[in-house]
């Protein structure tokens, strides 16, 4: 990020900077005081609504929470450094475009001079020689003019090429930085990036927002007796069946390894489990074969842990919650889907 503020400006913000993490009780390390600085300034936007959100609702601005925000706003990946370097490689070209229009400005301008001193030279000739040296000038200048718009023209479209070609670059690049290469449903990444977006709009809105994860059952057993090129199947298989069965702001991702996480924004626990009892039938009623041998290899099954988030609270706890249901149906038999509800009524007994 650069800032462009004089000494006495400069200052002044880092004095409220200062000011802003004394009140939330946050240590002034230099990677904090980045974070407050570029709030203060107000020059990026989704900072400080992020930063607003989470002082409305009284959040404990944590260690982690502040290196969470940290790494979403200040570090760059190579993903994020490729985004870059398409984006500037854009913003080179579309430049290029300015200067030619202005080029052509310029030589419409002279056109025009051109023209009137022609036109003028055409007034006061009192003679057919005079006329014809005028009119050979005036053909010689529309010439030089159909040439320019001519050339003007060929680079233009070749500009507008290069530019399209980038455009999709960019987009290839970021489609990439955020998508599992093996399933191509969403990453961690980007399972990351939209959990906070999700809880952020929570915040704001109070619409409910559900979290759940899930692994597939006895999948390392699985990879064990049939190998690995069939267990990537049944990933991409579960892959599948999870994108057909969210829709809408749902996000389905690959969470690591052969665990999945979906979030759910604006649905509560109860409409949670069906949604995520209908993937996991889905995936229950599909029979695994080999397609070469015909070898069948039976069923795979999912066991899902659900919980619902919590205004304010680290996305951490969050996270902790939906894996304490996952484990604990993973402890209670597996094929099933558990809500953090039904855990705090097996403590209460």
């Amino acid at each position: 990020m650069e800032y462009s503020e004089d000494l006495e400006q400069a200052s002044a913000y880092a004095a409220k900077a200062i000011e802003h993490m004394s009140a939330q009780t946050i240590p002034a390390t230099p990677t904090n005081f980045a974070i407050w600085y570029a709030y203060v300034t107000e020059k990026y936007p989704d900072l400080k609504k992020a930063l607003d959100v989470l002082i409305s609702n009284k959040q404990t601005f944590t260690s982690s929470k502040n290196a969470e925000l940290y790494d979403k706003y200040f570090t760059h990946s190579e993903e994020g450094l490729a985004l870059q370097d398409t984006s500037k490689k854009i913003e080179d070209q579309v430049g290029r475009v300015l200067d030619m229009i202005g080029d052509a400005s310029s030589g419409v301008e002279g056109f025009g001079d051109s023209l009137k001193s022609n036109l003028g030279d055409l007034a006061n000739s009192g003679s057919l020689d005079g006329i014809k040296s005028v009119v050979q000038n005036l053909v010689q200048e529309t010439q030089k003019m159909q040439q320019s718009n001519a050339e003007l023209q060929q680079r233009l479209k070749a500009s507008s090429t290069e530019i399209s070609s980038l455009r999709q670059n960019l987009e290839d690049v970021q489609k990439e930085a955020m998508t599992d290469a093996l399933t191509g449903i969403a990453n961690r990444k980007m399972f990351d990036t939209a959990l906070r977006k999700a809880a952020m709009e929570s915040m704001e809105t109070g619409e409910p927002l559900c979290l759940a994860l899930t692994d597939i059952d006895f999948f390392k057993k699985f990879n064990d007796t049939y190998g690995h090129q069939t267990g990537d199947q049944v990933l991409k298989l579960v892959a599948r069946i999870l994108s057909e069965n969210v829709k809408g702001r749902d996000v389905a991702a690959r969470y690591g390894g052969e665990e999945f996480g979906v979030i759910l924004p604006q649905t509560d626990l109860k409409a949670a489990k069906v949604v995520c009892e209908q993937i996991r039938n889905a995936v229950s009623t599909k029979r695994i074969r080999n397609r070469q041998t015909g070898e069948e290899m039976g069923n795979i099954t999912l066991t899902i842990g659900i919980a619902l988030f919590r205004p304010g609270e680290p996305l951490a706890d969050l996270i902790h919650r939906s894996d304490e249901g996952l484990y604990f149906g993973k402890g209670n038999g597996r094929n099933q889907t558990v809500l953090e509800t039904e855990l705090e009524t097996v403590e209460a007994r």
